[in-house]
C-alpha cells in the first residue's frame, strides 16, 4: 500500500481554524476531498487543497504505485501549530495590547486503497463449513409474530425427532 505525505510550513494560520477546514476532509477520496475544498468557504481552504494536490503527485512518483488516482484517499491530516509572531498594539492611556499572530504547519497524508477482495463460492454452493443450511422461517406481510415463532419451534422439533 502506497503512502505519501504533504506538508506546507508557516501558513498565516491558526492551527484550529485549519483543523477545522481539515477534518471535512479526513478519510475521503482525494477526488471528493478536491471537491470538497473547492466549495468550502474558508481562507485556508486553498491552502489546503494545494497540499492535497501535492501529497497526490508525490503518490504518483513513488515507486509501486498503480497508477489510479481513483484509489487514493486521505489517511491522515492535521495542523502542527507553528511560530507566533509577537507584535504590540496601542491600547488606551499608553499601555499596549499584545497581538499573536499565529501560524501552522499543515500535513496532509494519503495511502492507497487495497483492492477489495471478493470471495468465490465453493463448488456445490456449499458454505464456508461445507454443509447446506435451511433458511429461517420469515414473516410475512400481514402475518402476526407468534406464526412465525410457532413455524420456529415446529422446525426444531423436527430435528429432534430425525436425530433419534
Amino acid at each position: 500500500m502506497i503512502e505519501a505525505r504533504a506538508t506546507a510550513r508557516y501558513i498565516r494560520t491558526s492551527a484550529q481554524k485549519a483543523g477545522l477546514v481539515l477534518d471535512l476532509i479526513r478519510g475521503k477520496d482525494v477526488n471528493r476531498a478536491l471537491a470538497t475544498l473547492k466549495f468550502t468557504r474558508k481562507g485556508i481552504a486553498g491552502d489546503v487543497a494545494k497540499v492535497l494536490r501535492s501529497a497526490i503527485a508525490n503518490a504518483q512518483n513513488k515507486d509501486g504505485f498503480s497508477g489510479d488516482v481513483d484509489r487514493l484517499f486521505v489517511s491522515a491530516c492535521y495542523a502542527n501549530q507553528g511560530p507566533s509572531a509577537k507584535r504590540v498594539r496601542p491600547a488606551p492611556m499608553g499601555r499596549a495590547f499584545r497581538v499573536l499572530k499565529r501560524t501552522a504547519h499543515l500535513t496532509i497524508q494519503v495511502a492507497e486503497r487495497p483492492e477489495k477482495v471478493v470471495a468465490v463460492a465453493a463448488p456445490g454452493g456449499a458454505g464456508a463449513d461445507g454443509e447446506n443450511r435451511p433458511k429461517r422461517p420469515q414473516r410475512q406481510k400481514g402475518q402476526p409474530r407468534a406464526e412465525v415463532r410457532s413455524q420456529k419451534a415446529e422446525g426444531r422439533s423436527k430435528k429432534a425427532k430425525a436425530k433419534e
